[in-house]
């Protein structure tokens, strides 16, 4: 756990203080381990990217991802057949391998590593279109990386490129298929079916999603894809018992990422890396300086992003340990000069995790598209369940540029059956009255009974992004078809009840005016 917080305060990923760590204990280190067993290094590394995966696709927002999908889509794909034939150009004519050994590092290098990207960017949040397609990005093109690189490295000759499109195709189709109707099914099953512990709901998910590879690749799909699209399905479902289930998946995601790091350093045998060191470097050069650069325009031409976005995406496109993991494959099948392709993967890999990692959040200050952490405007809402109540603990965070700041608590107009609780305010909390005005920095506890628990919810991000007025003017809920918002049938507010609400507040207004008259000044209230 020392190894996290390093990482955490220096600004690195963690991958190169594990793999640190495996190399002190393996060969040439410390205690002299000796461990050279690629077929075990890939199944465990296969183990452990699943869970990695299930963990971010759980983590993904789709309301941030759903912008971004085709465009990431598209870097999934195109940009990654750009990136294998450039980079492999690079390594057979600077390098002077053969052409198999090319492309096979041409493919395992072009898997992107959102756990590097964004432990490097924690500090440095960027706007929600950046992050979208970034993580999109990361967790789709392992799929066909992997793909590529089984059949670079199966012995005989190299299919033909139509081939490989039509092989690639099909395997993500069946695998996209097989991710979404596993999630569905196993999120419909979590929320109707009530587990006889809470415990068990965090276990039940992870199943489910580690259950999404199997079914993906027994049908010959991409059992990768299948994994992240239904634990992204999953993430998005409004589970029980969220806050633990994601905490718990967080954690196997550390434990995952240790586990492969460590093995991956004993794996490596430090002195052989000294002749593979320059030929890394100039691979890993063409790698970051032309294919990923050209990736990213080529692949983002037809979209209208600005060129500072598409410039901070070029250094963005980190490795971690799924290049490493991939460079296992060939050295299973027994390709010749494997172990090369391995040990060139592993430095390309630590060294330009050095550089690119700390000068990423430098870029994105430069470029001027990194966002306030303290200036935040979407709300935080998590939810735990009250199962014998049949209603729901809303937890809501106001961040700095909410328009829920100034809103007093009546005028959040919540629907019958839901009430703010309790106001936690500079560290103390209290019974909010009606007349309470909302501060940034607030955290509200909000008590919703089932049946207008989403209405509640969309009442609140519909406040928070359109102020007291949200429904009036338009700014309804956030599922786009006019909201909720306050009214839990489910009616736009911009209907009847809006008209209603004028009324009714015009007329307390105008006694308000009136009583001001009367008194010469409003009454000072405690908050």
């Amino acid at each position: 756990m020392a190894a996290v917080r390093i990482s955490s305060r220096s600004g690195l990923p963690s991958l190169l203080l594990y793999l640190g760590i495996g190399i002190a204990i393996g060969q040439d280190g410390i205690f002299d381990v000796k461990f050279d067993n690629a077929e075990l290094t890939q199944v465990i590394g296969y183990a452990a990217l699943v869970v990695i995966l299930a963990e971010g696709g759980l983590g993904t927002k789709w309301k941030e991802i759903k912008p971004a999908l085709p465009a990431a889509v598209m870097l999934s794909l195109v940009g990654v057949a750009v990136s294998v034939g450039v980079t492999a150009a690079g390594a057979h004519y600077l390098v002077g391998l053969d052409w198999r050994q090319s492309l096979i590092i041409g493919a395992v290098v072009s898997s992107t590593d959102a756990a590097a990207v964004f432990s490097v960017l924690r500090k440095v949040p960027l706007p929600a279109r950046v992050t979208g397609v970034l993580e999109a990005e990361s967790g789709f093109n392992d799929a066909p990386v992997v793909i590529l690189v089984v059949a670079f490295s199966t012995k005989g000759p190299v299919d033909s490129w139509y081939v490989l499109v039509g092989e690639i195709a099909l395997e993500l189709a069946i695998g996209a298929a097989m991710g979404i109707a596993v999630g569905w099914l196993g999120s419909y099953g979590l929320r109707h079916v009530a587990l006889p512990a809470s415990g068990l709901y965090p276990i039940a998910v992870m199943a489910i999603a580690v259950s999404a590879y199997a079914a993906g690749a027994l049908v010959h799909g991409s059992g990768f894809l299948a994994v992240y699209l239904a634990a992204m399905i999953l993430g998005n479902a409004k589970l029980p018992h969220w806050p633990a289930t994601r905490g718990f998946a967080d954690g196997l995601g550390w434990l995952a990422q240790i586990g492969m790091f460590v093995l991956l350093g004993l794996l490596v045998t430090p002195h052989d890396l000294l002749d593979d060191f320059w030929p890394a470097i100039i691979v890993g050069l063409v790698l970051t300086v032309v294919a990923r650069p050209l990736e990213v325009f080529i692949s983002l031409a037809p979209f209208r992003l600005p060129w500072q976005e598409k410039a901070l995406m070029s250094w963005a496109g980190l490795r971690g340990a799924v290049p490493i993991i991939l460079a296992t494959i060939p050295m299973v099948a027994g390709v010749e000069g494997s172990t090369r392709i391995f040990n060139i993967v592993f430095v390309l890999v630590v060294v330009y995790t050095l550089i690119q990692g700390p000068t990423l959040p430098w870029l994105a200050r430069a470029l001027k598209i990194s966002d306030d952490p303290a200036e935040a405007a979407d709300l935080g809402i998590e939810s735990a369940p009250l199962e014998r109540l049949r209603g729901h603990l809303l937890s809501v965070a106001i961040p700095g540029r909410s328009k829920m700041h100034g809103v007093e608590v009546g005028e959040l107009r919540l629907p019958a059956g839901a009430a703010v609780t309790l106001v936690v305010r500079d560290g103390k909390s209290f019974v909010p009255a009606p007349s309470t005005v909302l501060r940034r920095g607030d955290e509200l506890l909000v008590v919703a009974t089932d049946p207008v628990r989403d209405a509640a919810e969309e009442r609140l991000h519909a406040v928070g992004e359109g102020g007291k007025l949200a429904g009036w003017l338009g700014a309804g809920g956030r599922s786009g078809n006019g909201g909720s918002g306050g009214s839990s049938g489910g009616e736009s507010l911009a209907g009847p009840h809006a008209a209603h609400d004028v009324v009714h507040d015009v007329a307390h207004a105008l006694k308000a005016v009136k009583k001001l008259g009367k008194t010469g000044g409003p009454k000072k209230t405690r908050h």
